[in-house]
């Protein structure tokens, strides 16, 4: 069975593999920017099911797409990716010491068949030193994602606890894409024993 994944997001590839899944990618054309002015949970599960659709309607047969779409959200505000180190360091001076959200928007298509479903995990950042924003900053890794760290690589050291997904955060729920997979005839646990 043919899987898509509409992402060239290298967590998400790691992820898929991780799940034991043998697949390709497909880079979604849509504009996000017209999605805008929803709520986070809407606004993931949205864009998630955009991007699955658009690279399913590009593709021969009925293979098995999977979109997804992350936001960290803080006090209700949507922190996207930071447009540079300046907006890094403020993003995650609005982070120490607190707790925010993650959502990412999972869909699954094949088809006319569409699953899309949200995931939320709370993310508890210690509270942090001028100092220690300006040097994870300097090492860039803010710099392309969403709420200005990165929780799989240096960001972990900024983060007190979750409670919820960990995969989520770093941009798939694992075990919520897993459900849904088997709803499709997709069972990662049975692949994975063979």
């Amino acid at each position: 069975m043919k899987i898509v994944l509409a992402s060239q997001s290298p967590r998400r590839q790691d992820l898929l593999g991780q799940m034991g899944l043998e697949f390709t990618t497909r880079s979604p054309q849509i504009d996000e920017d017209a999605f805008q002015g929803r709520d986070a949970r809407d606004l993931v599960q949205t864009l998630s099911r955009e991007k699955a659709r658009w690279v399913a309607a590009q593709l021969p047969g009925d293979p098995i797409v999977i979109g997804a779409d992350t936001v960290v959200v803080r006090d209700g505000t949507i922190l996207g990716k930071p447009k540079d180190p300046a907006e890094a360091q403020a993003m995650l001076a609005s982070l120490s010491g607190r707790t925010h959200q993650v959502y990412t928007g999972v869909t699954v298509c094949q088809g006319d068949k569409v699953v899309t479903q949200a995931e939320e995990t709370q993310v508890t950042f210690r509270p942090l030193t001028q100092q220690e924003i300006a040097c994870y900053v300097a090492t860039g890794e803010p710099m392309d994602k969403a709420g200005a760290y990165g929780i799989q690589g240096l960001g972990g050291l900024l983060v007190a606890g979750i409670q919820g997904d960990y995969h989520n955060v770093v941009g798939l729920p694992v075990c919520r894409l897993g459900q849904i997979l088997r709803d499709f005839g997709v069972d990662c646990l049975a692949l994975a024993g063979r």
